[in-house]
């Protein structure tokens, strides 16, 4: 509890205790000075680390939130998952803090007559209004490692600010939490909707203000609507683009758009953030890239809650992790040979 003493004849004395405010009117003589009372402030809140899973609608984030909880409980990590998203209904894992106890989008929808994406907008802006609900919720689960299931609406990761705001009170509350953001996989077998997905990621890692990671989900589907026009590992790590878009250039749709493809390629190439960690969730060693990854973004690898190998941990801090290996052993896997070129592919189109 601390005091704290406004500088006028009827002052107010400020009051924290327990996270709450009080202000109580006293009174003193004017020539008095303003002295604090009390100054103690409620001792710092052990550190707690976190996911906030985000991507496109469909992208897969509540089945790797419940990935992700089984996973962690074979690791003996204790995890909880707290939904964020309003509209998630008919969830297939038990959730700790669930925001349906606070708004449901069909509320929302019925009472203020707007549509979904209005709708999702203004739950999280209730939230972000009522944040010392979400406080109070996650004060029962101090001990575990969280995935924040979020909504499922870019716009709430490219401009609107509630989210971010969220995420950022978050972080004032101790918790070390990493951005792991999901794009369906399937979406490199289009190079228009690749470069599309890249501005994506670029303008929300630059928004959300968080350690970042970005996941290629359902690997195992990678080739469902097309073959790749490249190895995995030119995706995955979002090699020099320029083939890219000359690739795209060949169809005669795109040809006219040649010169904007090449100057969102620039933008993205300039910044030079952006990269993918390929995920398939039904597969162990997938996942244990994926927790390595988020691990070393938010810290957790260099702290004490578990035992650690050290080989791990000074290879993390080094940070000599090379993913080609990984890339080619999850194209092996979920890619099919091909021994044609693009040029025979693009023939026989």
């Amino acid at each position: 509890m601390f005091i704290t003493l406004h500088e006028k004849r009827f002052r107010f004395c400020t009051i924290y205790m327990n996270s709450s405010i009080c202000r109580l009117p006293t009174y003193f003589n004017s020539s008095q000075p303003a002295y604090v009372i009390m100054s103690s402030r409620p001792s710092k809140s052990a550190l707690r680390f976190g996911q906030v899973v985000i991507g496109p609608p469909g992208s897969g984030k509540t089945t790797y939130c419940q990935g992700m909880l089984e996973f962690l409980s074979q690791l003996g990590r204790k995890g909880i998952v707290v939904n964020l998203d309003p509209a998630n209904e008919g969830l297939p894992y038990s959730c700790a803090v669930d925001i349906s106890e606070l708004v449901t989008l069909d509320d929302v929808m019925d009472g203020l007559k707007l549509g979904p994406n209005g709708g999702l907008i203004y739950c999280m802006e209730y939230l972000e209004a009522n944040l010392d609900w979400l406080e109070a919720k996650l004060q029962h689960h101090q001990d575990c490692y969280v995935l924040f299931d979020c909504p499922g609406q870019v716009e709430l990761y490219t401009h609107h600010n509630s989210v971010k705001n969220i995420f950022a009170q978050l972080s004032k509350w101790n918790f070390r939490l990493t951005s792991v953001h999901l794009v369906d996989s399937h979406y490199c077998a289009d190079p228009a909707k690749f470069i599309s997905v890249l501005c994506t990621s670029l303008s929300t890692m630059l928004h959300i203000e968080l350690p970042h990671v970005n996941v290629l989900s359902k690997m195992d589907l990678i080739e469902q609507y097309g073959k790749l026009a490249f190895n995995l590992d030119f995706f995955t790590e979002v090699l020099d683009l320029s083939y890219l878009v000359e690739h795209l250039a060949s169809d005669p749709f795109f040809k006219k758009f040649h010169q904007l493809n090449k100057k969102l390629a620039e933008v993205i190439q300039d910044y030079s953030l952006v990269s993918f960690v390929p995920l398939d969730v039904q597969d162990k060693e997938s996942m244990m890239q994926v927790l390595r990854t988020v691990d070393k973004a938010n810290g957790y690898c260099f702290g004490d809650l578990e035992e650690r190998n050290l080989q791990a941990m000074m290879s993390a801090a080094v940070g000599a992790d090379f993913k080609f290996s990984t890339a080619l052993g999850v194209q092996e896997r979920y890619v099919d040979a091909n021994e044609k070129t693009v040029e025979d592919e693009v023939m026989d189109l």
